[in-house]
């Protein structure tokens, strides 16, 4: 019996991604510096940072939409094959791959809903087509997800119909509509303009409140010392200074982020 407990414990303990000294180049131009972050179950990671920073390619090398030249990326302890060096370095097994992914749901700063199809099935579709869910429980998931985003009364309309807030919140919708184990966020809010970033605001605290996992890039520093566990502040590819939020606000260690900060809060 202790035996079996021992067990749970340590699978519960074991982070939902972990990075090991990332790196991540575009020919001569390199990126990611030797990243490593760790992202615990039903926590808030935080990226912060000025634009080329590597915020937003390190949240694609997690989802495995860029390929990274070195380090590690694990999925609740387990990591992802790898064949090749360097830049000619991809995913050994592309069935491991499509794996992972459905259970990181990523939402975009351009929210990236099919134009040609209604809100509704927009969050419908991965589910039903991808994880081969029955459709019908699929639906009834799919309007109690749109409800607690608060636009439950625009399941049968177009993405056309709806505002730039509205759109994101349905995005945020789709992605959780897959059960995922964390959710990416990129730049949930820079598209919107300060209006309807609030709505998206909200639903982003009411995730955070119900302990999911997530990583969040985002230039909303409010935002980032609202919601967050921990928080990292990326500076041309490096972690420059990391930690609880009311340390990295409050006392930051680093004139970097002093300067950045400074800056940031000044807009």
């Amino acid at each position: 019996m202790s035996q079996a407990k021992t067990n749970t414990t340590t699978a519960a303990d074991t982070p939902v991604i972990e990075i090991r000294n990332l790196h991540k180049a575009y020919a001569q131009l390199e990126v990611l510096k030797g990243v490593s972050l760790t992202a615990p179950r039903g926590h808030v990671i935080s990226l912060i940072g000025s634009s080329g920073s590597g915020k937003s390619t390190l949240l694609r090398c997690c989802n495995l939409l860029e390929d990274s030249q070195q380090g590690e990326i694990l999925f609740e302890g387990e990591p992802v094959r790898w064949r090749g060096e360097g830049l000619a370095r991809v995913p050994a097994d592309r069935a491991q791959v499509t794996r992972l992914r459905t259970n990181l749901s990523m939402v975009f700063q351009q929210f990236n809903l099919w134009s040609h199809m209604t809100v509704l099935q927009n969050v419908m579709e991965a589910p039903v087509h991808v994880l081969k869910r029955d459709p019908a429980a699929v639906e009834k998931r799919a309007r109690e997800l749109l409800a607690k985003v608060g636009i439950g009364d625009k399941a049968d309309n177009w993405p056309a119909q709806l505002s730039g807030g509205q759109q994101q919140r349905a995005a945020i919708a789709r992605a959780l509509c897959m059960e995922p184990k964390a959710l990416l966020l990129d730049e949930p809010t820079s598209a919107l303009d300060p209006e309807l970033q609030k709505e998206v605001v909200r639903v982003i605290k009411d995730l955070a409140t119900e302990h999911r996992t997530m990583l969040l890039v985002t230039h909303d520093m409010r935002l980032a010392a609202d919601v967050s566990d921990h928080v990292v502040f990326l500076h041309q590819g490096r972690i420059e200074e990391e930690g609880p939020p009311a340390q990295l606000f409050g006392a930051p260690r680093s004139e970097r982020l002093r300067q950045f900060l400074s800056a940031t809060m000044a807009e």
